[in-house]
């Protein structure tokens, strides 16, 4: 199924007191009394004061430009909204770093942009990561640290299939060719290390791709952990995983190289601290972030390039072995 080129639209969390950087510094820092919840630990004031006195040291000039913040489409765009700008928001206010959240309607809108280096910072898949890498630079600052992620592939649960062979000849549906667990390595796995022929349908999104599989549209569908436990318990129960991708770290929130690296540590620390308190941990787990750790290009993303899936990236499937 053929994917349009999508639009996309921007939201902007704007910082209050303009003319005034000092007083909007106030502004933030009175929020943050305000906002405190009554017996908040001292650890946890010091997290958002400490975020806030790292915005001031670094040069974070609040008369400055936002940044801008694109996110992978792995849901509709009101749903990525709804994940999105809650972090946004804190990050704007709290953290003294304003944000302007690019959301897009389809891979390929986003992922031309991201080729491009337009967006500021980036939350991506690690094939994309791969590939911003290469094109722009991009640099990996977090990711979820509390667990990796799987592909997942779906059946009814009342589907007559129960190994993988009995997809040969089947319809699958996948979200976009570079959706990476869900789509790019799980293919490439079905395809090599498998022997497994079938038709590869691509319907945009990892919701998509459930219901078609429920609707009896498709055979079976690919997926990741994290998207479907976020379904509702009916879309769960109503499917059945037959087979998992090995593990990979998750996606990364990631920086164009001409973000500073003050700037850039900045984030970094102030997406931490946002583990410290109940509020910031609820904002974390909606974008799967919940635990975020330092990431690292090499370390974590590099290795993925043995993988070689470069052929996977298109709509067209390669020659059966």
């Amino acid at each position: 199924m053929a994917q349009h080129p999508g639009l996309c639209y921007t939201y902007e969390i704007p910082l209050k007191n303009n003319k005034n950087p000092q007083g909007r510094f106030g502004n933030v820092a009175a929020m943050i009394a305000r906002r405190l919840p009554t017996g908040t630990s001292a650890r946890a004031r010091r997290a958002r004061l400490a975020g806030l006195l790292l915005a001031i040291a670094s040069g974070i000039a609040t008369a400055a430009e936002p940044l801008t913040l694109a996110v992978v489409p792995q849901w509709p765009p009101a749903v990525v909204h709804r994940q999105w700008a809650p972090v946004a928001e804190r990050l704007s206010t709290t953290g003294g770093i304003p944000i302007r959240l690019r959301i897009y309607s389809s891979f390929p809108a986003f992922e031309s942009d991201v080729r491009r280096g337009i967006p500021d910072l980036v939350f991506l898949n690690p094939y994309q990561q791969l590939v911003a890498h290469q094109a722009q630079g991009y640099i990996p600052l977090v990711r979820n640290g509390a667990r990796p992620l799987t592909g997942v592939l779906v059946v009814r649960h009342d589907s007559p299939v129960r190994t993988l062979d009995d997809l040969n000849d089947t319809d699958i549906a996948f979200p976009h060719p570079t959706a990476f667990a869900a789509s790019l390595y799980m293919r490439a796995l079905l395809h090599d290390k498998e022997k497994i022929r079938f038709r590869a349908h691509y319907l945009s999104t990892h919701g998509n791709v459930y219901r078609h599989v429920i609707l009896g549209r498709v055979t079976a569908g690919g997926g990741v952990n994290m998207t479907l436990e976020r379904e509702l318990p009916e879309t769960r129960q109503a499917l059945r995983v037959l087979y998992v991708t090995p593990p990979t770290p998750s996606h990364p929130l990631s920086a164009h190289p001409r973000i500073p690296l003050a700037q850039r540590e900045a984030l970094v620390r102030a997406l931490l601290a946002l583990r410290e308190d109940e509020d910031g941990r609820a904002r974390l787990k909606r974008i799967d972030l919940g635990e975020p750790v330092r990431a690292d290009q090499r370390r974590d993303y590099q290795p993925l390039e043995q993988l070689k899936l470069e052929r996977y990236a298109s709509e067209l499937m390669p020659e059966p072995p």
